[in-house]
């Protein structure tokens, strides 16, 4: 069965959630027997012309521009056209951006699966006009997509309610990596062991960094504050944000990292912190909670379904309780070895990524018959 892949940047490490969902689940359901086609964006591929497959996964790497509001319409158009010319069984669109050109596909006889990672029409980072786009996709992709996954029971709810749909709820994997002792790439940064705080995000304004750093300006600890991530496009509040941690003693901006010096940066956190206003199914809080680590997220449906106990959420914007928080987990620690062990068996055993492969394959072959 063929299946074609469309809506995201591309893979292996490309930075964002739906890119890191993908990179993680396609490999899997190539090995049941399906053949993945990828439709990448070119400037985010490295050597992107020596690279057409990885993990038996297969890539057609496509132009596009790199303008935040004209990257993701062109390359779904200029995509959906290949789809129609190359006729796959399945198309499968990630985003309701892309989602947009749903109806395009199934004029041309193509079956399609919608996955609905978050409603991006309440990020804050969009303008009036993408925003109105957004719905627009948000609405043709419920209303003519075959098959609707969504990542969470919250955005499931939205669909059932503004739409009538019924929708597969799937929430995102998470894959355990062993800890690791190496510390070479935290003592290149002079990053102490254990005694810092760790975000990891996209620097837009959703994810709420501000706050983060803001607040942590104003605690009197000797931990560090590291942040792990950078800005898709360079936007004002992007260099607002690196300015505002480059004048606060303390903190460390990494930049986008991945592999072992992302390994080596969770392996030794004291408290990883989300202070996110909107998630769809946050990844990065799962791959911490895999590591065993402490950690400190805003209090949004997106975090709440994941059932930490209470005093692990804050509310945002109030910077006075995330303060008094950060106080009392940095004087608590890390959490015991116990605790530590018990958290890592619960998101071993509730978000493998081997049982979501399962659900969306399973999804695929009923869709065929």
């Amino acid at each position: 069965m063929r299946i074609y892949v469309l809506g995201i940047r591309g893979f292996p490490d490309v930075q964002g959630g739906a890119e890191k969902h993908c990179e993680a689940l396609y490999p899997r359901i190539e090995k049941k027997d399906f053949d993945i086609t990828v439709l990448t964006r070119k400037p985010y591929i490295r050597n992107w012309r020596q690279n057409s497959s990885w993990k038996n996964i297969n890539f057609r790497h496509l132009w596009s521009p790199t303008q935040k509001s004209l990257e993701a319409i062109i390359h779904t158009f200029w995509g959906t056209l290949i789809c129609i010319k190359s006729q796959p069984d399945i198309v499968h669109v990630h985003n309701i951006g892309p989602g947009l050109f749903i109806p395009l596909l199934k004029l041309f006889g193509l079956k399609t699966v919608l996955t609905y990672h978050s409603e991006n029409y309440l990020h804050q980072k969009w303008g009036k006009i993408a925003k109105i786009i957004l719905l627009l996709g948000e609405k043709t992709s419920c209303t003519y997509a075959d098959e609707i996954i969504t990542v969470s029971k919250n955005i499931q709810k939205h669909i059932k309610e503004k739409f009538d749909r019924n929708s597969h709820c799937i929430p995102n994997g998470v894959a355990i990596s062993p800890k690791i002792t190496d510390n070479s790439y935290l003592n290149a940064l002079n990053i102490k062991s254990g005694k810092y705080i760790l975000s990891v995000s996209r620097f837009v304004p959703e994810k709420g960094l501000h706050h983060l750093i803001n607040t942590y300006s104003k605690l009197d600890t000797d931990w560090q504050l590291v942040i792990a991530g950078d800005a898709d496009h360079e936007t004002n509040y992007s260099k607002k944000l690196k300015s505002q941690a480059k004048h606060t003693p303390g903190v460390c901006l990494t930049g986008y990292i991945t592999g072992e010096q992302l390994n080596q940066v969770f392996s030794d956190a004291g408290l990883f912190v989300l202070p996110s206003y909107y998630e769809g199914h946050p990844i990065a809080l799962l791959e911490a909670l895999s590591y065993g680590l402490s950690v400190l997220v805003s209090k949004i449906p997106a975090h709440t379904e994941i059932n930490l106990a209470e005093n692990r959420y804050f509310k945002l914007p109030n910077e006075d309780q995330l303060a008094e928080k950060l106080n009392y987990f940095i004087k608590k620690g890390r959490l015991s070895e116990r605790e530590s062990t018990e958290q890592i068996e619960y998101i071993k055993k509730t978000y493998d990524w081997d049982n979501v492969a399962d659900k969306v394959a399973e999804i695929y072959t009923e869709m065929m018959k």
